[in-house]
């Protein structure tokens, strides 16, 4: 994938995709980061501090009008951030599986007149690259708000409700509404997770016949639905992912389940 796109090569494919699909198009797969190491970081900033990828983002931010692409002047602030997904073998009961696993990095970019978007960055086959770029800062307000509510814990994100959790030990915390809705304000211990997740995704992990018939939701491992292994990789509304050939398609939010 490359960030060398124009600003009306990005629309048009982002208006062809809405109208091919129905308003809604997924990002293409990512593999993952195995871990987040010192090394990784810097790759994953240098990726997203890069000359291209700034272009981009200067075109992503004025593609509502809201400032011209030659003010958007789009800098890259903080450190990069682990981004962690429910995991499909926690979900399956895999025998020591930790209840989420890294999808992917991600660098926060802020425009000349305070708009806020997430890079997402991975180590595809051509190195570390820029995958998708999501408007708003979920990523790393949530990776706060959990350090906060559970030092020490797991942030992750069950991306078929959209929802948004922390877990240490026994415990599992919302984040968020979507998360609160699901588990309660207080909470639920690891095993009442698990006993629910697998509840709702247990029949739609990779090879099963609700993942082969191509039907939307659950952990379907058919092409664009995410990262090796099924897990979805949704954008946020208003996100671009950079598709192949560079153009650049804007991406609806995903609600697996529903959707």
């Amino acid at each position: 994938m490359t960030l060398r796109a124009s600003a009306a090569a990005a629309l048009a494919a982002a208006a062809v995709v809405v109208l091919a699909t129905g308003g809604q198009a997924a990002a293409a797969p990512v593999p993952q980061p195995q871990t987040a190491t010192a090394e990784n970081r810097a790759a994953a900033h240098e990726a997203a501090a890069s000359p291209d990828t700034l272009a981009t983002l200067s075109r992503f931010f004025a593609r509502e009008g809201k400032v011209s692409v030659a003010a958007a002047q789009p800098r890259i602030e903080g450190e990069v951030t682990p981004v962690s997904y429910l995991s499909p073998d926690f979900v399956s009961g895999k025998a020591g599986a930790p209840v989420a696993r890294l999808e992917f990095l991600a660098s926060a970019a802020v425009s000349s007149d305070g708009q806020k978007a997430a890079l997402w960055t991975a180590k595809t086959g051509a190195g570390w690259q820029v995958v998708n770029i999501a408007t708003g800062d979920d990523e790393f307000r949530y990776a706060r708000l959990g350090a906060e509510k559970l030092p020490g814990g797991t942030v992750f994100r069950e991306p078929q409700i959209d929802a948004w959790y922390v877990a240490r030990g026994d415990r599992v915390l919302p984040l968020d509404e979507d998360a609160a809705r699901a588990v309660g304000d207080r909470g639920t211990t690891l095993a009442g997770y698990r006993a629910r997740v697998t509840g709702l995704y247990g029949d739609k992990l990779p090879g099963s016949a609700y993942a082969q018939g191509g039907r939307a939701g659950g952990f379907e491992p058919a092409a664009g639905a995410g990262s090796a292994g099924g897990l979805p990789v949704a954008a946020g509304a208003g996100a671009l992912a950079l598709g192949a050939g560079g153009a650049v398609v804007l991406l609806r939010r995903r609600r697996a389940l529903g959707a």
